[in-house]
């Protein structure tokens, strides 16, 4: 029988299948508080962040940590030796967030909604600026895990020329992406930037005035990764300077962002609360590869998704 230590619920909030649930025993634990001092277990489930009764619960005898979600930057990695397996939900968002960066790029280049009418306008027909088109358009995409592939799986048949980053040398999943090394190189030519990467050392403060002075006037950024990513402060003067005509951001730094702050109000920037992520079977799908790894480790198979502390991803 295998012991899982869980910080979200019981198995019935888990739905492990049939098939497994007689091999499989779920105690939930608190998340604050105290835990039982007889409780041990082979397995915690928990939240990908600093979780009040995290440290005691890796103390009971847990060979194996899955985290329900995909960001980590904001869970305790150093409480994580050598002797632990940490797993995620990697690329459990990769069809929704997908779909919303497509939503951005071309309400972007069709100027949706300010091209809908309530009233007669004064030019029919004729559009004024004309629409741009996605067609030929250059993207780069800053990160090419599970959510960069689909994102550009879904940019290739509207005929967009992609461009992709990750940090190793592994070629592109699909082809008709071409790889880079250098993130300058990356974004000298795009029209559109999309920010998928994990929040690491490397990455934060990436997006400052140094790299939007190295792209060319108009370029729109999509930020659905982490909001430490980008300089606010460079953003503010690359938008208002014009190297950057819009900013979609969904992740920001904090969040919430506080009352007044100037992305709230600039006319070029179009924020979301962080919710890119969602979809109607969201919250089933952040249990799907715990499931997936939970069938792995019953038969002593190496597990997905796997978390290297050291990378921070």
């Amino acid at each position: 029988m295998l012991r899982v230590l869980s910080h979200v619920g019981r198995l019935e909030t888990i739905q492990i299948p049939d098939d497994i649930a007689s091999h499989v025993e779920v105690v939930a634990i608190p998340m604050d508080g105290e835990i039982d001092a007889d409780v041990v277990g082979d397995v915690l489930i928990t939240t990908p962040t600093s979780v009040p009764t995290l440290e005691d619960a890796l103390s009971r005898g847990v060979k194996w940590v899955h985290l329900i979600g995909t960001g980590i930057d904001k869970f305790p990695l150093h409480l994580i030796g050598d002797d632990l397996i940490l797993t995620n939900s990697r690329g459990l968002s990769a069809v929704p967030i997908s779909e919303w960066v497509m939503a951005c790029m071309l309400s972007f280049v069709k100027r949706m909604p300010g091209s809908f009418v309530a009233e007669q306008p004064k030019h029919w027909n004729i559009p004024s600026p004309s629409f741009a088109t996605l067609d030929n358009a250059n993207l780069a995409i800053l990160g090419l895990g599970g959510i960069g592939t689909a994102i550009a799986q879904r940019a290739l048949p509207f005929g967009m020329n992609v461009t992709a980053m990750r940090n190793s040398d592994a070629p592109s999943p699909i082809d008709g992406v071409r790889m880079v090394r250098s993130v300058t190189e990356l974004v000298a030519d795009a029209d559109h930037i999309v920010l998928v990467a994990p929040l690491t050392d490397a990455t934060r403060c990436l997006f400052n005035d140094e790299l939007f002075a190295a792209m060319k006037p108009g370029v729109q950024l999509i930020n659905v990764a982490r909001g430490p990513i980008i300089d606010d402060d460079a953003l503010l003067r690359a938008l208002d300077s014009g190297i950057v005509a819009c900013a979609d951001i969904d992740a920001t730094d904090p969040e919430p962002l506080p009352e007044g702050h100037w992305m709230y109000s600039h006319p070029n920037v179009r924020l979301s609360p962080h919710v890119s992520w969602n979809w109607s079977g969201a919250f089933q799908a952040m249990y799907a590869t715990f499931i997936d790894n939970l069938r792995l480790y019953l038969n002593d198979e190496p597990l997905l998704s796997v978390v290297n502390p050291a990378d921070g991803y």
